[in-house]
């Protein structure tokens, strides 16, 4: 489904990504993680159009995502869920989720996501005429995810959805996530820092450093890799 090859990304001379390569097939649930620093944001950022590579390619469902704009991408089913969060505070929760409703897909089957995301986020729908900016971090994280869902992605590009999140809350977005993969069969690229728990469910994983991928493996591989082990996992 996604192909990024040899891609490289540079700022004031620095490089942020030097020659990453990485695929995620149909229905994959596959994982970056790495330290701060590494170029996971920027990575996503790229694949998304926002960032503009100096060398590579990237290609998603048969198209070289290079030759289209970052508004054109969603349209072809990646819905990238930031860093961070970046709901719209001043608007309701509902309001929030409409806007993630802008694509084709998302607006023929705008009835079924909705019901689905307040299936999967009960809470949204409680609160669905609330502001989002009034919203606790945990549910803003939901509110980011349930934008993404409403394109109607094929696939969902979720950035530390745990950051900022207490231990607790940050499980139940993980649960959620898995769940989306689980009963929608959706393809998740995650982007975590908490390595344990972003690889308990992958399909596959990569290790970032640095800007260069420096592992890659099934769970297994890279749950019995030593480096991975003490380096990321505490063990």
């Amino acid at each position: 489904m996604l192909r990024v090859e040899s891609i490289s990304v540079s700022f004031g001379g620095l490089r942020a990504l030097d020659d990453v390569s990485l695929e995620v097939g149909q229905g994959q649930f596959v994982t970056v993680v790495g330290p701060n620093g590494a170029g996971k944001t920027t990575l996503f950022k790229t694949i998304s159009g926002t960032v503009e590579p100096s060398g590579g390619k990237i290609v998603f469902g048969g198209r070289d995502l290079l030759s289209y704009q970052a508004a054109e991408r969603p349209h072809f089913g990646i819905a990238h869920v930031p860093e961070g969060r970046k709901v719209f505070g001043p608007m309701t929760v509902l309001e929030n989720i409409e806007m993630g409703a802008s694509t084709k897909a998302g607006q023929g089957e705008w009835t079924a996501n909705l019901e689905r995301i307040y299936t999967i986020f009960p809470v949204l729908h409680e609160r669905r005429e609330q502001l989002a900016g009034t919203l606790s971090g945990g549910e803003q994280q939901m509110v980011a995810i349930a934008r993404g869902l409403a394109s109607s992605p094929q696939l969902l590009m979720l950035d530390e959805p745990s950051m900022g999140l207490s231990p607790t809350m940050a499980d139940v977005i993980f649960d959620s996530i898995k769940q989306l993969h689980r009963e929608l069969a959706l393809t998740i690229l995650l982007v975590e820092q908490r390595v344990a728990e972003a690889l308990e469910h992958c399909d596959y994983g990569y290790v970032l450093e640095t800007g260069r991928v420096v592992l890659k493996g099934s769970l297994d591989q890279l749950s019995a890799d030593d480096r991975v082990r003490q380096a990321y996992l505490g063990m």
